[in-house]
């Protein structure tokens, strides 16, 4: 019988410890550190992203630095950075990937790099908003180019 309560109540423990199936599909913001910024045109992301410049472009630093945050379910559509890009993320989770290599997962704390003229798209998970600051260098060389759109079966793979 002492070994029935054991379990029993061990059983109850884990099941209490388990998310409910409304924790695993109810989306989830991010505690944002900087304003939300101008949303991004649909010309360049699916869903909803907001950008803020933090350091304007310039000809002495040659370095732009923004914030991005993006609601769950929002993407980037594919482009490149002629000079790269490097990511910070700040908060939630989310996706980025560099086209011919396998979709990275990135949490508060992740750094990702965007080696120059490499196609890539970045963005929120399906159920977790993402805050990203970025950091292009040497823009002189230019900013971005915007392609087309990440499907569906591209971003859920």
């Amino acid at each position: 019988m002492k070994e029935f309560v054991i379990v029993a109540a061990a059983l109850l423990m884990f099941l209490a410890c388990q998310p409910k199936e409304a924790e695993l599909t109810t989306k989830k913001e991010v505690e944002s550190i900087f304003p939300s910024g101008e949303k991004g045109s649909d010309e360049f992301f699916t869903g909803n992203a907001y950008a803020l410049s933090l350091v304007p472009s310039d000809s002495t630093l040659t370095t732009l630095v923004g914030n991005v945050y993006f609601e769950a379910g929002a993407r980037s559509h594919w482009h490149t950075h002629p000079a790269g890009q490097i990511l910070i993320i700040t908060d939630g989770i989310g996706y980025h990937q560099l086209e011919g290599q396998p979709r990275q997962e990135l949490k508060k704390g992740d750094v990702a790099t965007c080696p120059p003229n490499i196609r890539h798209w970045h963005g929120a998970s399906p159920y977790t908003g993402m805050q990203q600051l970025y950091i292009i260098p040497n823009n002189e060389k230019g900013i971005v180019e915007w392609m087309e759109p990440v499907t569906d079966e591209q971003y859920f793979r």
